[in-house]
């Protein structure tokens, strides 16, 4: 095929590729316009027009074909082809809405649900999806992934409470083969402290620190990191106090191990003579209130009120809150100091697990102003999570006697490292106002507070606590992971409070060292019952 344009640029002629056959002649009327012009456009549509049915013939191919308006076509064929511009707002735009449509729809329950990313791609190239459609069956899948990992969460948390619950098999065999000690073994019966250094337990020039605890390693942990961490070790005097169980083997320990220059005295619960149930009221209840008894060792998880609404912090929170160690003597004790100790004037009462990192004399100097109780303040602080605790997060106010008795706002303190002013503290009734409390909280079913002896004795302290600064007790090493490594080195007593316990498998690797470095792993009782390994 050849064209031929005449000289006068007024004819074109097509004819066959052998010149003998015309197979079109066009002439050219005379316009206002230049040849040359007209040539250039021609040869531009020869060449466009063949791009243009090529691209058409994809995108009816592809099944664009269904697009019926220029706009359609337009989005396919290129916003540059066809002089439209960026067209992602409006996309997106349309998908914002979609999905707001789906978010109020409920996914209908026979509705098939791929089981990963992979089934969903496949879904997709096997079935004509509508948008509509792909965003419900995206739901679906969300939906149901968070389902999954709520129940897996709550499964994680009921196992870490039992966890935290139990006693460790190594720290039982401890336990028993002291025991065991005690009574075939002269030297682990001998006296505590001896006979000449018992003038001691009541000199008010001493620092006087006063330990409950029925677990032997974690005591040994707390006296041997204040000796060490003391500038006059011999100048310290730990009075440990136990159950009746406990009482050979902790004994035992202490006198087969002395932690010298320091004096140890160990006493068990059934040695002093004024723990009765006349003065203290919270035995018989702990004993004999059927309320408690289902409350701390009944089924806990049903006990917790599982349902779609409770989040996996609330679950964690009624689940401590269940904790048996909440009923034990040993942790009501701290109340009854003035009179356990009645000859002394000040002491830090601790608990069993925290570390000392720093001397801590300096506390016996600290001007409590009158106060009974020189305390941390835990609802300020650059953690969060751990620093933000006032007495709505400690108390039921939706309870009438709560509400109209306390401040949701208030601020709470922390138990574990107290100074305590036992002078100041037997001119108060703080013993008084902790028993009211308590009895008023069994006859509200124990809905008053959540938690066992921090509560009350927020109540029965109120007005009597002197805040101390925070560097000396450093909280939440038990429960919160992302403790900063840079403040535990600089706090003095850093407080593994929670379940995540250093002597645990669940405990925490990272903040384990800071309590592990006090335990003596040469010892013969530690190796024969391999504690941590």
């Amino acid at each position: 095929m050849q064209l031929h344009f005449s000289p006068s640029m007024r004819s074109v002629t097509i004819s066959s590729s052998n010149g003998l056959i015309d197979l079109m002649k066009i002439k050219v009327a005379a316009r206002h316009i230049s040849y040359r012009t007209l040539f250039h456009t021609i040869l531009f549509l020869a060449f466009l027009l063949p791009f243009v049915f090529i691209l058409t013939a994809l995108v009816t191919l592809e099944g664009v074909n269904k697009c019926s308006s220029i706009d359609c076509l337009g989005r396919r064929l290129g916003p540059k082809l066809l002089g439209r511009g960026d067209d992602s707002g409006r996309l997106v735009k349309d998908l914002y809405n979609i999905l707001n449509q789906v978010n109020t729809e409920q996914v209908p329950a026979d509705l098939k649900i791929p089981d990963n990313f992979t089934h969903l791609v496949s879904e997709i190239n096997s079935n004509t999806y509508s948008a509509k459609d792909f965003a419900i069956v995206l739901k679906g899948m969300m939906e149901r992934s968070e389902k999954e990992i709520r129940e897996s969460k709550l499964q994680e948390l009921m196992n870490k409470h039992f966890a935290a619950s139990s006693v460790p098999k190594g720290i039982h065999c401890l336990s028993l083969r002291l025991t065991d000690e005690y009574s075939s073994n002269a030297h682990a019966r001998r006296q505590l402290p001896s006979p000449e250094l018992l003038p001691l337990l009541s000199d008010n020039s001493y620092y006087h620190f006063i330990l409950a605890t029925d677990n032997i390693l974690a005591a040994s942990v707390v006296v041997t990191s204040a000796v060490r961490s003391s500038l006059k070790p011999e100048k310290i005097v730990f009075h440990v106090i136990t159950d009746k169980k406990t009482y050979a083997g902790m004994h035992s320990w202490f006198a087969l191990n002395p932690i010298s220059p320091a004096i140890v005295e160990v006493k068990g619960v059934h040695q002093f003579d004024w723990l009765t149930r006349d003065n203290v009221p919270v035995l018989e209840a702990m004993e004999n209130h059927n309320g408690i008894r289902d409350y701390y060792h009944g089924n806990h998880v049903s006990g917790a009120n599982l349902g779609d609404g409770t989040t996996p912090r609330l679950f964690a929170s009624k689940l401590q809150a269940r904790s048996p160690k909440y009923i034990s003597l040993l942790n009501h004790l701290r109340i009854y100091l003035p009179e356990l100790f009645p000859n002394l004037d000040k002491v830090v009462f601790l608990d069993d697990d925290i570390v000392i990192q720093r001397d801590l004399s300096p506390l016996w100097e600290i001007d409590l102003n009158g106060k009974v109780n020189g305390a941390v303040e835990t609802c300020k602080g650059e953690d969060l999570w751990v620093m933000s605790k006032r007495f709505r997060n400690y108390f039921n106010f939706s309870h009438p006697l709560v509400a109209k008795s306390l401040d949701p706002n208030e601020c709470a303190w922390a138990y574990g490292m107290n100074v305590f002013d036992l002078r100041a503290w037997r001119k108060t009734n703080i013993r008084e106002t902790y028993h009211e409390w308590f009895k008023e909280n069994l006859k509200s079913n124990l809905t008053l507070w959540k938690l066992g002896t921090l509560p009350p004795a927020l109540i029965a302290f109120r007005g009597h606590v002197q805040p101390i600064d925070p560097s000396w007790h450093m909280l939440g090493l038990g429960y919160q992971k992302n403790t900063s490594i840079e403040s535990v080195q600089k706090a003095a007593v850093i407080h593994y409070n929670g379940q995540s316990k250093p002597w645990l498998q669940i405990g925490y690797d990272h903040l384990r060292p800071f309590w592990s470095k006090y335990v003596n792993y040469s010892n013969e009782f530690v190796k024969n019952c391999h504690i941590l390994e």
